[in-house]
């Protein structure tokens, strides 16, 4: 759930690394998913992909989307952690078989790996086992909504931790209006009844987990030397062995491999985590951060719409509306005044 290097975070999307992270930062206070890396030159000729860049867009907007519906796949026959672990390994594995084809090396220095450990544990290990803690008791369609609201996180956030991105009286609005929808997607006038509070916090806290990491990336890891396959497997990697050890102390060895939660985590590894980063690189270098980044505006969409046709989850109108509701709110949060125009 990455490209050039510029100095702040942009919107998110179920997969976010430390090259997706620094490269979007152009453009936004908030995540994607997973953009360029912080040395990748700005001056770079834009290569255009094989397939029209609104296909790959669209592809890719697909594959985000049902990344919850994977993750709750999974956890029919893997503990969480499990299904965490299994996501960043194949992630690492399919980047890892690009870095060997191109023939590039992994980041170098104890400092740059010593960054990419905590921009792991802030962006892949702790967010990918709280979505899919999350998913054992909510459907994959809110928990899809809530990954929505990292860019919500993220300008709250730049309050305290971004002095020289204050937010204007638009971003508060959008503030506001977000935390709205959540409540509206909750169903606050019920009293919250009929949603489980405990798999709701535990995806709201992914979600946060996401901003934070984009903060100690700007802070830490922009102008790192490396292509954003290299910063972003490098990440993987650790991720891995964090989770192989977390794995390893709280779960037991899965007694089978059923075939479609095990081809679940393989896709979600694969596909949303390794394919999927590559396909949104090739994006924000031809068609620019701030167009790539429209892509998080898709992933609740997707999520929503493969949780009720695929998975037969229940779908009231608040859910929707609320959605709805959070999108509009976390726009508003990523604007910002023309020259001259007051916020």
């Amino acid at each position: 759930m990455s490209t050039p290097a510029a100095p702040r975070p942009s919107l998110p999307t179920p997969s976010p690394t430390v090259a997706a992270t620094a490269a979007t930062t152009a453009t936004a206070t908030a995540p994607t998913p997973e953009a360029v890396t912080p040395a990748a030159p700005t001056t770079a000729t834009p290569r255009r992909g094989l397939l029209d860049w609104r296909v790959r867009f669209a592809i890719l907007s697909v594959i985000w989307g049902f990344s919850f519906l994977l993750i709750k796949v999974g956890t029919e026959a893997y503990a969480p952690f499990q299904v965490a672990l299994g996501r960043v390994l194949f992630g690492a594995l399919a980047l890892l078989a690009v870095l060997m084809v191109r023939r590039e090396p992994l980041p170098r220095g104890l400092r740059t790996w010593g960054h990419l450990t905590v921009a792991a544990l802030l962006l892949n290990t702790a967010p990918f086992s709280l979505f899919a803690y999350a998913e054992l008791s909510i459907p994959s369609s809110l928990a899809g909504i809530c990954n929505a609201t990292s860019p919500l996180w993220g300008m709250a956030l730049s309050l305290v931790a971004l002095s020289e991105d204050r937010p204007t009286r638009r971003r508060f609005a959008g503030l506001g209006l977000g935390f709205l929808g959540v409540l509206t997607v909750l169903g606050a006038w019920h009293g919250f009844s009929g949603v489980d509070a405990k798999g709701t916090a535990f995806a709201l806290l992914a979600s946060l987990c996401y901003p934070i990491g984009w903060i100690y990336v700007r802070r830490t890891l922009a102008g790192t030397p490396g292509s954003p396959v290299a910063l972003t497997g490098g990440q993987l990697i650790v991720s891995t062995l964090q989770l192989a050890l977390v794995s390893a102390l709280f779960t037991s060895a899965p007694a089978s491999f059923p075939l479609w939660p095990t081809l679940s985590v393989i896709a979600l590894g694969a596909l949303g985590t390794g394919m999927a980063l590559q396909m949104q690189y090739g994006l924000v270098t031809e068609v620019g951060p701030t167009t790539a980044q429209m892509v998080t505006y898709f992933i609740p969409v997707i999520a929503t719409t493969a949780g009720v046709l695929v998975l037969g989850e229940q779908l009231s109108w608040n859910t929707p509306v609320g959605a709805a509701i959070v999108l509009a709110g976390a726009a508003l949060t990523q604007t910002r005044p023309a020259p001259g125009k007051p916020a």
